[in-house]
C-alpha cells in the first residue's frame, strides 16, 4: 500500500495530466495546418470507386474553440487541484467549502435553535414556533423510516399515538433520538416447535382480544409464562426498559395476522433505531424530541 501513497504517484498523476494536455494543443496545431503541395490530400478512404473524402484542416473558428479549452484547462490546473497533490494557488477543496458552508449555517440558525435548549421539552412543544421547526426536521430526518404523518410502518412504529417502546415522557424520548435503541426479539422456535409456537401465537392474540382459538391458547399460556413474559411481563403489558411491547392492546409492529404473529414468535425481531447524537446538534434532537412528544399529547 506504501507504493500508491509515495511522492511518485503524484509526480506521475501532474505528469500524465500535463502531457496529455500539451500533446492535445500539438495535435490541434498538427491537423490546423493547410497543404500548399497544389495536390489534393485526401484521407486515403475511397467509396464507389472514386468517392474519396479530402482531408482538409478544422475551419478556425472551431480550432479556436479547441485551444482556448486546453488554455482553460491549463488555467484551471494552476488556481484548483488537480495536479497530484497540489492544491492550486487559491486553496480551493471540497471539504473546505463544506465547513465553510457550515460554518456560515451554524452562525446564521445556531441562535434560533439555541434559544429553544433553555426552554424544557413540554414548553418548547406547545410552542408554534418550535412546532414547525420541528416538523421541518422530522420530515428531513425521521420521515423515511417513521412516515410524513409519523404514522410509522411495519417494523416503524407510529409516533402519533400512546403507545411507546420506550417510555413517552419527555426525556425518554429525547434520549432515544439521541442514543438510539437497539430492540432484540430472541427467536423461539427452536424452543417451542411450530406446534408450541402457534399455541403462543393464540395466547398472544387472546391478551388484546384478538379473533383466536380458544384451545390453543390456553394451551399456550404456560409456554407464555415460561419463555416470553420475562421480557413482557406475566400480563403481557410490556416493558419499557427493555422496548418489549404490550401486547395487551391492539397495536401490532408487525403485522396482526396469525401468519405474521407466528413469524415474529419462531424467527424473532431486530430492530435499529439509529443514534442521532453524531449528526444533529443537541439544539436541533430538542426541538425533534419535542415535536415527537407533542404529536401524541391530547389522545
Amino acid at each position: 500500500m506504501s507504493d500508491f501513497v509515495s511522492g511518485f504517484w503524484n509526480l506521475w498523476v501532474a505528469g500524465i495530466t500535463l502531457v496529455s494536455i500539451i500533446g492535445c494543443a500539438v495535435f490541434l496545431k498538427a491537423v490546423s495546418i493547410k497543404r500548399t503541395s497544389g495536390q489534393v490530400d485526401t484521407t486515403g478512404h475511397v467509396w464507389d470507386g472514386d468517392l474519396a473524402e479530402w482531408n482538409n484542416p478544422l475551419p478556425a473558428w472551431w480550432s479556436w474553440l479547441f485551444y482556448i479549452t486546453v488554455v482553460f484547462s491549463l488555467v484551471y490546473l494552476v488556481l484548483y487541484p488537480g495536479l497530484g497533490s497540489f492544491k492550486g494557488i487559491w486553496g480551493w477543496s471540497s471539504v473546505g467549502q463544506w465547513e465553510g458552508e457550515m460554518k456560515h449555517a451554524a452562525e446564521t440558525y445556531d441562535p434560533i435553535f439555541n434559544k429553544f435548549l433553555q426552554q424544557d421539552l413540554k414548553t418548547v412543544a406547545a410552542d408554534p414556533e418550535a412546532k414547525q421547526m420541528g416538523q421541518r426536521l422530522f420530515v428531513t430526518y425521521c420521515s423515511q423510516c417513521h412516515g410524513s404523518d409519523a404514522g410509522g410502518a411495519r417494523g416503524f412504529p407510529s409516533l402519533s399515538d400512546k403507545d411507546w417502546l420506550y417510555g413517552g415522557d419527555p426525556e425518554t424520548i429525547k434520549a432515544s433520538i439521541l442514543n438510539g435503541r437497539t430492540g432484540i426479539m430472541p427467536p423461539h422456535g427452536p424452543v417451542l416447535g411450530d406446534a408450541g409456537v402457534k399455541e403462543v401465537a393464540n395466547y398472544v392474540f387472546s391478551l388484546s382480544g384478538h379473533k383466536h382459538d380458544a384451545s390453543l391458547a390456553a394451551a399456550g399460556k404456560p409456554k407464555f409464562d415460561q419463555t416470553c413474559a420475562a421480557c413482557h411481563m406475566p400480563e403481557g403489558t410490556g416493558m419499557h426498559a427493555l422496548g418489549a411491547p404490550n401486547l395487551t392492546d391492539k397495536v401490532w409492529l408487525y403485522g396482526s395476522s396469525e401468519a405474521a404473529v407466528i413469524e415474529t414468535i419462531a424467527k424473532g425481531r431486530n430492530g435499529v433505531m439509529p443514534a442521532w447524537k453524531d449528526f444533529l446538534s443537541e439544539a436541533k434532537i430538542h426541538l425533534l424530541a419535542a415535536y415527537v412528544y407533542g404529536l401524541s399529547e391530547g389522545k
